[in-house]
């Protein structure tokens, strides 16, 4: 009996502090923009999408940096959908921007993260080119681009910004570990990168109890973007939990993956990027291709991926960017995750691929779920080809380093050539 009692009291405890995290994470992500860059390597996108002028892509808007990466490539369309209004209105800015400002500028606001005399640039040039939902939002941020105060950066505001700054004031002044941090950027090799990180031993003088305390917390971890279900995926698969992940993941990527190029520990240590270290969209030759018109094959929806398909039945999507947000979907809202599925296969191209990371080690909620597909009842598992060894091949040099898995699929019959893919990865691997 009082074993039962126990297990009743604990329970308990875990449901309230399931609901407690729950309203924060949702207090966070509904009413503040979350990421301000993006934290998916579209470099190992490109390999498993094969993007072609034929495709039409559907990705998780997040910070737009991914959505204006595939429009580089020149596919038909692309369409960003993110149900936080304030991750569309960050695209839509970038879009805007592009249209009016000459790559200098251009690069000073997302490059730097500042752009002199942005209040009276967004009001004369940017702002005639926002929604209302968009401008509604900008119209009172202008400060977010000043480069003064506490947050000189664009990149220290938003949730993930807030957090940024904060590892930043941890770095800087109370470990006093900023020559490190630089000298880890500058790098040239990665065993030059591995004899900084022992030298300085920053695997031991980075993760104090305090910060190890910081890290496990779903309120800390909530302004990066990551609910109670991912965190508990890895504390059930991990060694060690989700702490120990962190942990090696940033050893990896500081000691074993090249740094010269890592644009996103870049921005997030630097607050900024570099010209030869930063996102394609930022790069002058690209940002031509995009003001040269590229930018109007993009189109921003506010709405969830269930809504977004039933409503606008007439699209066809080939190539489908899920991001981890099925991590989320199959914690609370499976029925959703199961309906979300049934309208991306009815809105399916023939050769339609799809590509999702996941915090846990692997995902093992999409195979059961039941489906509808030309006219026959099954299992996704029986109409799914998964390129297993291009994704086991591609998962360990993604630069960000912070996913657990990264699955690639097809629909049955529509796999691409493993010559095209053996080529496009001695690209990225080189």
């Amino acid at each position: 009996m009082q074993q039962n009692e126990q297990k009743t009291v604990k329970k308990s405890r875990r449901l309230n502090f399931d609901k407690l995290s729950k309203t924060w994470f949702n207090l966070v992500h509904q009413n503040n923009l979350v990421y301000n860059t993006c934290w998916e390597d579209p470099r190992l996108d490109h390999v498993a999408l094969e993007l072609t002028p034929d495709d039409t892509v559907m990705v998780i808007t997040s910070a737009g940096c991914n959505a204006l990466d595939y429009a580089i490539k020149e596919p038909k369309h692309v369409h960003a959908v993110d149900v936080n209004s304030r991750q569309n209105a960050l695209l839509e800015l970038k879009l805007a921007g592009i249209r009016e400002l000459d790559f200098e500028q251009f690069f000073q606001m997302f490059g730097e993260g500042h752009l002199p005399n942005f209040k009276n640039i967004y009001k004369e040039k940017i702002a005639r080119h926002l929604s209302h939902s968009a401008r509604s939002y900008w119209d009172k941020r202008s400060k977010m681009f000043s480069g003064r105060g506490l947050r000189p950066s664009f990149y220290y505001y938003g949730s993930s910004g807030t957090f940024a700054r904060l590892i930043k004031f941890y770095v800087d002044r109370i470990k006093k570990l900023r020559p490190a941090v630089d000298e880890l950027l500058a790098a040239k090799t990665v065993e030059e990168q591995k004899e900084v990180y022992d030298r300085y031993n920053l695997g031991e003088t980075l993760w104090t109890p305090f910060l190890k305390f910081a890290m496990r917390r779903d309120m800390t971890l909530a302004m990066l973007g990551v609910p109670r279900a991912q965190r508990r995926q890895l504390d059930r698969g991990y060694p060690g939990g989700i702490l120990q992940f962190i942990v090696d993941s940033l050893e990896t990527v500081f000691t074993r993956l090249p740094l010269q190029d890592n644009y996103f520990w870049h921005v997030y240590l630097t607050g900024k990027y570099r010209k030869d270290c930063c996102p394609e969209y930022l790069k002058e030759e690209n940002f031509e291709k995009l003001k040269g018109g590229l930018i109007d094959r993009i189109s921003t929806h506010t709405n969830t991926i269930l809504g977004f398909l039933r409503e606008n039945k007439e699209v066809e999507i080939s190539r489908y960017v899920l991001l981890d947000h099925m991590d989320w979907l199959a914690d609370v809202r499976k029925d959703i995750l199961a309906e979300e599925w049934q309208e991306m296969l009815n809105r399916a191209a023939p050769n339609a691929r799809f590509l999702w990371r996941s915090a846990g080690l692997e995902v093992d909620f999409v195979d059961p779920i039941e489906v509808t597909y030309q006219g026959v009842d099954c299992k996704l598992g029986d109409i799914l080809q998964y390129q297993t060894e291009l994704a086991k091949e591609l998962h360990p040099v993604d630069r960000v380093h912070t996913y657990g898995c990264f699955y690639i699929a097809h629909l049955q019959n529509n796999a691409p050539s493993e010559t095209t893919q053996d080529t496009q990865l001695e690209t990225v691997e080189s």
